[in-house]
């Protein structure tokens, strides 16, 4: 039986096996560690697997240093492909890897600000840029520039990658070589056709491409030939057509819905009785409207002549109440009422034909942003909205299915060769599946893969599921941490990114015998794991007593008996977040768990705090009722109840409680040092929102919720951080509150992080604003 097949129940038991001593160098770490130890480890950002190889590819940071690794199995030794060694601040995301483990690409550099300029925190005089990387995994260490793709799709053998780009389908070669030309750079349309041209897709054996042509009113799916250099289209039609997706060589999935129906086209003339303008067509302001002649007559939205005054309004409302009650003047839809098909297509004679279609009364109306596994489809089908109540919980179960609210999100599975088939619930565990990345299907298109916290919600482990249903079996247990399932192409192994309480990132595998290996990194020379302490989940009641908070302790081990200590507690910024018992898979969260171990370790009692709205607890805990400034910051009461319990434990000084955040958790700091300088001595706000909105009326609900309406109550130090480059938070919030406390005499101590972005993409800056940290919190709570 193959590994990854769970057609009979298997237990996974976590046994940690190291591949090469990865706690080398433990003995050493200092009784004192610094943040450079705790944040030294190298780690994975993102892990992915090949289709047709036993190869994995995962992006790497090391102090800074971000590069793109692959291990192939048996052994998966680890091997680099780039040669990125500088602390550049130079982001790498979204790796790939090809069918046949061959090729890798990947984007390097950040997306442009609301300015178009790419950020360039290492403040590169050639400025920063965005574009597609690629490397041969047999050629280590030589990666080369693709272009200005986003979206790639790499060749099955890897020769090559497609992408869209205003419009057009491109492709370049891999690598394209010495004198090829403009097409085979990616510089030139590979396929250039009349519409909107998007979603190209590879057919398995890279023989064909198939992509969505969007010509407004309707729309088509081409199929290109590599061979014969052709476009033909798929069972041309009115309706529209979007979404391709090859079930095999020979055959296209795709998306049917009704074309544009008259009301609401929307086409500007063109003049001649045959070009009107569309019945939803507005003129531009100021305009004159038709532009190449009258052939329609009339005026205002009608066909040709000058735009003219707009039809009274009476008038125009009796004339769409009018044209409502024609049948398919307004609407669109097939025969039977639906307006979303799933149709199987025939390339080699361009022949389609309907194989699923909602009926009356089902639950989906459409499949979301639905992926092939064998001969079923899957999808996220979001629940409902669910009940409040204490702990954010609820369980639903199956009946999801069927349409009652539901806490948790669900995958659901809809087979492709039943008639009339429906879709079949998959994850009938309670508990969150976050991102697209918390999924995968086995390469054989049996297994469905999920990480989710159920039966441990804390902390996230790998379950899986048949594809055509069963019931779900947890594959990775124990009180690790795995995300980004990624299962290996002959089934034998289950590749994770995998943490614990004081094991950072790392890659595992997962083999038969049960066990995990860590095979990257081999080592983490310094790094403190002895000086970690083991975080205890603490759950706290605000006053509202809506829901019991869940929240991490960290107790230093060398407290006596009788000690007082200063505290300090952490809050997440999202707020859609969730801080774990272990490291997080979140880069920046990753870092600041780091943080907290380390104020641990100078000791520090330390407290996370999972306030309201934030994910992982449920529905009802992530939409709780008022939350945030448009409903007074009901949130706030948690942190406050965090505080209080901490003020209430006999080994905490109530005077030297402090609280510091990024984003939301600034903005929360913020408030707490406004509305609580009693209870919060110092703070360390992280770009931070100050003001909610722009009113600063003091009756809006808005501006009561903004820390700036508190401010004269403000008297605790703040050390305030911020990248003026931040794409998530205005810098102006910052600059708008060191006006506001000079202006009050607030003491302040400011970092300002020139071209950096929300969460620094420098190491070194990382070490520089958390020694800025240490050196504030020893001048008020002398430790």
């Amino acid at each position: 039986m193959r590994f990854l097949r769970v057609a009979v129940p298997v237990t996974f038991v976590v046994a940690l096996v190291l591949g090469a001593a990865p706690e080398a160098g433990q003995s050493a770490a200092k009784a004192n560690p610094t943040i450079t130890q705790f944040l030294g480890a190298a780690s994975p950002l993102e892990l992915v697997s090949a289709k047709r190889a036993d190869r994995i590819a995962w992006i790497s940071y090391d102090q800074g240093k971000r590069n793109v690794y692959t291990a192939a199995g048996p052994a998966f030794a680890p091997v680099r492909v780039t040669s990125y060694m500088k602390d550049d601040g130079v982001e790498l995301t979204g790796v790939r890897i090809s069918d046949d483990g061959s090729t890798v690409v990947f984007t390097r550099g950040s997306a442009a600000n609301r300015d178009g300029w790419n950020a360039n925190p290492s403040g590169d005089p050639d400025g920063g840029e965005e574009l597609l990387w690629a490397a041969k995994v047999a050629n280590p260490g030589v990666s080369w520039r693709v272009g200005d793709a986003s979206n790639a799709q790499l060749a099955p053998d890897g020769s090559s990658v497609i992408w869209a780009r205003e419009g057009q389908i491109y492709r370049a070669k891999l690598p394209a070589g010495a004198g090829a030309s403009e097409m085979d750079r990616g510089e030139k349309p590979f396929i250039r056709a009349w519409g909107t041209n998007s979603n190209p897709v590879w057919s398995p054996d890279g023989s064909k491409i198939a992509f969505a042509s969007n010509r407004v009113d309707h729309g088509f799916i081409g199929i290109y030939d590599m061979t014969t250099r052709t476009v033909g289209y798929m069972d041309p039609t009115t309706d529209r057509d979007t979404n391709p997706v090859w079930l095999d060589r020979t055959h296209v999935l795709f998306v049917r819905r009704p074309g544009t129906p008259f009301g609401q086209q929307s086409q500007a003339p063109g003049g001649g009785i045959g070009l009107p303008a569309g019945p939803a067509y507005v003129a531009p302001a100021g305009g004159t409207g038709a532009g190449r002649g009258g052939g329609g007559g009339g005026q205002g939205r009608g066909g040709g002549g000058a735009a003219g005054a707009a039809p009274p309004a009476t008038a125009a409302n009796t004339g769409r109440a009018a044209a409502a009650a024609v049948p398919g003047l307004m609407t669109s839809a097939f025969k039977g009422g639906y307006t979303y098909s799933l149709w199987r297509g025939d390339v080699t004679n361009n022949a389609a034909a309907e194989v699923w279609h909602p009926e009356a009364g089902d639950r989906f109306t459409q499949l979301p942003a639905f992926q092939l596994a064998g001969d079923h489809l899957i999808f996220n089908g979001t629940g409902g909205g669910g009940g409040g109540g204490r702990g954010g919980g609820g369980r639903a179960g199956a009946g999801a299915a069927a349409g009652a609210p539901d806490e948790w999100d669900r995958y659901f599975s809809l087979s492709l060769l039943a008639p009339n088939s429906k879709p079949v619930l998959l994850t009938t565990t309670d508990g969150m599946i976050e991102t697209a990345t918390d999924v995968a299907i086995s390469a054989d298109g049996k297994t469905f893969y999920y990480c989710t916290n159920a039966k441990d919600i804390e902390r996230r482990h790998i379950w899986a599921v048949p594809i055509g249903g069963g019931v779900p079996k947890m594959v990775t247990t124990g009180t690790g941490i795995e995300t980004y399932p990624a299962p290996v192409a002959s089934g034998k192994t289950l590749a994770t990114i995998s943490a614990t309480w004081n094991m950072p990132n790392s890659v595992g595998i997962w083999t038969t015998d049960a066990s995990q290996k860590i095979v990257y990194p081999a080592s983490r020379p310094g790094f403190p794991m002895e000086q970690h302490v083991e975080p205890q989940l603490v759950k706290t009641q605000p006053a509202d007593k809506a829901f019991d908070i869940p929240n991490q302790m960290f107790v230093p081990k060398d407290i006596k008996p009788g000690e007082r200590r200063p505290a300090m507690i952490f809050v997440h910024g999202g707020p859609v977040r969730q801080m774990l018992l272990g490291y997080h898979y979140r880069y920046v969260y990753h870092q600041f768990y780091g943080a907290n171990q380390w104020l641990a370790s100078k000791g520090y009692i330390v407290m996370s705090i999972n306030y309201r709205s934030g994910v992982g607890y449920g529905r009802s805990f992530r939409s709780a009722g008022g939350t945030t400034a448009q409903n007074g910051n009901s949130e706030y009461q948690d942190v406050v109840a965090g505080a209080e319990y901490l003020r209430g434990r006999p080994d905490v000084d109530p005077k030297r409680i402090g609280i510091y955040g990024l984003s939301y958790g600034g903005l929360l700091t913020a408030q707490a040092l406004a509305r609580n300088s009693d209870i919060f001595a110092l703070g360390i706000d992280y770009a931070g929102v100050h003001l909610y909105g722009n009113s600063l009326n003091p009756e809006d609900v808005s501006y009561k919720s903004s820390a700036i309406s508190n401010i004269d109550k403000w008297k605790s130090p703040v050390l305030i951080i911020q990248g003026d480059d931040d794409r998530n938070v205005y810098f102006a919030q910052t600059v708008g509150l060191v006006s506001l406390l000079r202006a009050h005499n607030v003491e302040y101590e400011l970092l300002v992080q020139p071209d950096d972005v929300h969460d620094s993409l420098l190491h070194s800056r990382w070490i520089e604003l958390l020694t800025r940290s240490e050196q504030f919190l020893k001048k008020h709570f002398g430790m």
